[in-house]
């Protein structure tokens, strides 16, 4: 099986531009084509975690990358998928988070003379006089189909901005620019992108004639990783230091039973056969296969030793008790009332109820236990000296390791 067509039976693939000079290119390993990742956060996500497996799937294929660090879009801001405007960054903010992506990058994709580049488009679009911009490109763009555009559907609802508005303009000239310079001839994006991918093909074939052939490709997924079953979400991030390797492994071991094997398929490099032989999986197996897809995404990002060491903190805590490996939660000599501290203050300190009264409900409903042990008196209370090893958990799921600082 080639590259392209393993990129349709992994499912990936949602909208294409040409589609039969598009599969000739990758199989082929001719492509040199860029991905966007804006720096609104100091950390990829778990939400980016499509775009960069298939940024190595490619270059494994012989294709080459170029990885677009967004330092001049992310002062504007994409309203794709948005009901709200996101926070205006500073520069500075924007250059920390770029070097943050830049380090996470370089575990997934290689970099250096005829491999991998990434470049940043602040280098350009800051650099970018207006009115010459205007020219140059603004004719390209009609403001009807502008606005027709699904990115700007949810904001068009509580007021798109203009500064919002110019984004398509800004992403366009991306792959303009890097058309140009680069030799990039295929972009890759969320669906919700198509909008503005296709703007960016446009704008290259009004300025540079119809045999520029430039193409693009959306995958079956939108910018934050949704679609693919959980949604990915910003809470979970890349960076060990923001979440744990074992939060991160247990993020993914938790996936819901109809998503594990479309998560196995987008996102983990296992040969797609044997991911075939787990379509019959039901029952415990899938437990099973939630276990090798946190497995496996927690080695590609966090090396395969750490990767085994939550997989068997996970099913420690899973099987009773043990606390090595467990994310840990501090209190403080102030939590401690006259020497001690009760079961309901714990778990409310913790954050695994919202309130005592849920707490009490938790303990008498018998789903609250200490180092495996069920509490099932609601005035149990601890000492200090309680804390060396201390796991409290409220179901099978919901735990931390409780320690005195």
């Amino acid at each position: 099986m080639q590259i392209y067509e393993e990129l349709v039976a992994r499912g990936l693939i949602a909208q294409v531009t040409n589609e039969k000079e598009i599969r000739e290119m990758i199989n082929s390993g001719k492509a040199t084509f860029y991905i966007g990742f804006d720096c609104t956060a100091d950390s990829l996500t778990a939400g980016h975690f499509m775009a960069l497996t298939l940024m190595k799937r490619l270059q494994m294929a012989g294709n080459k990358p170029v990885a677009l660090i967004g330092g001049g879009t992310t002062m504007i801001g994409d309203p794709s998928g948005r009901s709200d405007m996101r926070k205006m960054l500073t520069k500075e903010d924007i250059d920390h988070n770029a070097e943050c992506f830049k380090r996470q990058m370089e575990k997934f994709i290689e970099f250096g003379e005829g491999k991998a580049t990434m470049v940043n488009n602040a280098d350009w679009l800051l650099d970018l006089n207006y009115v010459e911009l205007l020219r140059e490109v603004g004719a390209c763009f009609s403001v009807n189909n502008m606005l027709r555009a699904e990115c700007y559907k949810n904001r068009m609802e509580k007021g798109l901005s203009f500064l919002e508005f110019n984004y398509m303009i800004m992403q366009s000239y991306d792959f303009y620019h890097l058309f140009k310079n680069y030799g990039c001839n295929m972009q890759f994006g969320g669906d919700d992108q198509w909008s503005n991918m296709l703007g960016g093909t446009e704008l290259i074939r009004r300025k540079l004639g119809k045999d520029a052939h430039a193409m693009t490709i959306t995958l079956l997924t939108d910018s934050n990783g949704n679609k693919m079953g959980k949604t990915a979400g910003n809470a979970v991030w890349l960076d060990p230091n923001k979440t744990s390797p074992f939060d991160f492994y247990q993020y993914w071991r938790n996936v819901g039973d109809n998503d594990v094997l479309k998560c196995i398929r987008m996102l983990t490099f296992l040969p797609i056969e044997e991911i075939n032989k787990m379509d019959s999986w039901e029952g415990s197996q899938l437990n099973t296969a939630k276990e090798i897809l946190a497995f496996e995404l927690t080695k590609l990002v966090h090396g395969e030793e750490e990767a085994t060491k939550a997989q068997n903190s996970a099913r420690a805590l899973f099987a009773g008790g043990d606390a090595a490996g467990a994310p840990e939660f501090e209190i403080t000599a102030d939590d401690f009332t006259d020497g001690s501290i009760d079961i309901l203050s714990l778990l409310t300190k913790t954050g695994l109820v919202t309130s005592r009264s849920e707490a009490r409900r938790a303990v008498e409903q018998g789903g609250v236990s200490v180092n495996g042990e069920k509490v099932t008196d609601i005035k149990a209370s601890y000492t200090s000296a309680d804390f060396d090893e201390f796991l409290l958990k409220r179901g099978k799921k919901n735990f931390f390791k409780v320690v005195v600082k």
